[in-house]
């Protein structure tokens, strides 16, 4: 396994595999499998684009070849910062071929986190569209590679551009490519990111035989088969999208993935209708709009039969509306890019699926409720939720000190989440130790925003916290101590985005008080501001 990586103990690996829970696939052999099936059968549409899985197979066979002649070689990392387009998917299947570790990147990510990314990996190449939302890709991959010591080649999707390989150049380098030496499915095939408590994403390795399976798993779950259409509303490298069971899901049935350009109900919806999408997966605050929007759109969702639901908690008022009015059934998910997902079942009871958020996927999932002391609690008990299995990560990427506090002597991962089981086995999510703040879906570190808004030269104290909202779950509310002038949180939001981070952690709320409560121990008193905020609101 590569160098940094955590691998699983040796006796666990080798029970998975005499299990049949590992079977030494790739995300290669996936792919030539579906190819040699499904051949001439659609497996992605984006737009007026159809790909069938023959031509899927073939174009992954020809990226890789053209990386490896533009001297990309396996074991090296490369970034990727895509939208929902076809190409991030024939790249990252022909990364994978290659041997080459793809670190999904967020295509709101700016300057602070790819010169993360790239530094943590030690990545040697960075793809980056030409433009995407009005924004420049190729000016920012030109300032991510002055600011970092690794970065040899930048790739773009688009036109040719001096000092970018353009990924025509790439589909065109070799032109009768042959198939390359799969790799070690045990080896790690791509990294996701943390949704982080600490500044900045950490990286989650993820081996061909755990992320496979996984969606294997969540595919038999949700009973996918061929004829069933997926709509990837969110952006496809979320792990919920990629593969819970998202497009390697689908692909391992012989379904169609339709790649949406953007959540709202006014693009989806056409591709509903259009399309016969039958499956589809969400966060709260994007099932919020398509609720609203349902009462008065006139495309025809009757071929919807499955809306998976996660990310942020959900009340049962909410819940009790969504097969009403969209006509499919409600799965609710939790799931981490870490690895562990929990989905409800076809024949759950009803309250079952709108008060929680089911059951493993695995069988092989080991799940347990921690109280303070560290001792399992029993079922209605409520604590910290800690898992290991065959898809769930033993380490994080080159952080062995944060490994040691995030894993239990025994290999539990630490979630952070404080959970119960029902009696019948359901995992309810019921908060989180660790402060994040969950919004619209996005995983902010409250610590990240607060270290931001104290380099505004008229802040001398901040701290933030979650609060809770309708439409995108939560909020960020900060609260501040003015050292001079007390700046317009319009003003903040500009300090705050010029120094190139994601728009989606900007401060939403703003208070200023005199000094920042804090705890006996000396600590700012967190749940004093949300006593604070909440009687503001109500106010």
């Amino acid at each position: 396994m590569l160098e940094g990586c955590v691998p699983w103990p040796e006796d666990i690996a080798a029970r998975y595999r005499e299990q049949g829970i590992w079977r030494g696939d790739t995300l290669g052999t996936v792919l030539r499998e579906a190819a040699r099936r499904y051949g001439e059968r659609t497996a992605l549409v984006h737009g007026e684009r159809r790909i069938s899985y023959a031509e899927l197979d073939r174009w992954a066979d020809r990226l890789a070849a053209g990386f490896a002649a533009h001297g990309l070689r396996a074991g090296d990392r490369i970034v990727v910062q895509l939208p929902n387009v076809p190409e991030f998917v024939a790249i990252a299947f022909g990364l994978t071929r290659l041997g080459a570790k793809l670190v999904f990147s967020l295509p709101a990510h700016r300057a602070t986190e790819l010169v993360h990314l790239v530094e943590l990996s030690g990545a040697v190449g960075f793809l980056v569209p030409e433009s995407h939302r009005g924004h420049d890709h190729r000016e920012l991959a030109r300032q991510v590679k002055a600011e970092t010591t690794t970065l040899e080649t930048l790739f773009v999707l688009g036109a040719k551009t001096e000092g970018f390989v353009s990924v025509a150049e790439l589909e065109t380098a070799v032109p009768d490519p042959r198939p390359l030496p799969e790799p070690d499915a045990s080896d790690v095939a791509f990294f996701l990111l943390s949704g982080g408590t600490t500044a900045l994403p950490k990286l989650i390795p993820r081996t061909h035989d755990d992320y496979v399976y996984m969606s294997g798993r969540a595919a038999a779950v949700c009973e996918l088969a061929e004829d069933d259409v997926y709509l990837a509303v969110l952006p496809i490298e979320f792990n919920f999208a990629f593969g819970c069971p998202g497009l390697l899901g689908t692909f391992l049935t012989g379904g169609t993935a339709v790649l949406a350009d953007t959540p709202n109900p006014l693009d989806c919806f056409p591709l509903v209708e259009k399309h016969g999408v039958t499956v589809t997966a969400m966060v709260p605050s994007i099932m919020t709009l398509w609720l609203e929007a349902a009462e008065w759109s006139g495309e025809d969702l009757s071929t919807l039969r499955l809306v998976q639901v996660g990310g942020a908690r959900m009340t049962r008022e909410f819940t009790e509306r969504i097969q009403p009015v969209l006509g499919a059934r409600l799965q609710q998910v939790f799931g981490m890019a870490e690895g562990l997902l929990t989905f409800n079942r076809p024949d759950d009871p009803a309250d079952a699926v709108l008060t929680t958020q089911g059951r493993p996927v695995s069988d092989a999932d080991e799940v347990l409720i921690l109280g303070e002391d560290g001792t399992p609690l029993p079922p209605g008990g409520i604590g910290e939720l800690v898992t290991r299995g065959p898809y769930t990560l033993r380490g994080y990427y080159r952080v062995p000190e944060y490994n040691r506090r995030a894993f239990t002597p025994d290999g539990f991962f630490r979630t952070g989440d404080l959970a119960r089981l029902t009696e019948d086995g359901d995992l309810v999510i019921e908060g989180r130790i660790k402060e994040t703040i969950i919004r619209g879906g996005d995983k902010i570190a409250a610590g990240e925003v607060e270290d931001l808004l104290l380099t505004h030269p008229d802040i001398a104290a901040a701290a933030v916290i979650g609060v809770p909202d309708e439409f995108l779950g939560e909020r960020i509310c900060a609260f501040l101590v003015a050292g001079g002038p007390e700046p317009a949180l319009a003003d903040l939001k500009q300090a705050v985005h010029a120094r190139g981070v994601a728009d989606y952690k900007l401060p939403d709320l703003v208070h200023y008080l005199p000094e920042l409560p804090l705890t006996p121990l000396g600590k700012v008193d967190k749940k004093a501001l949300a006593r604070h905020a909440a009687s503001e609101q109500e106010g």
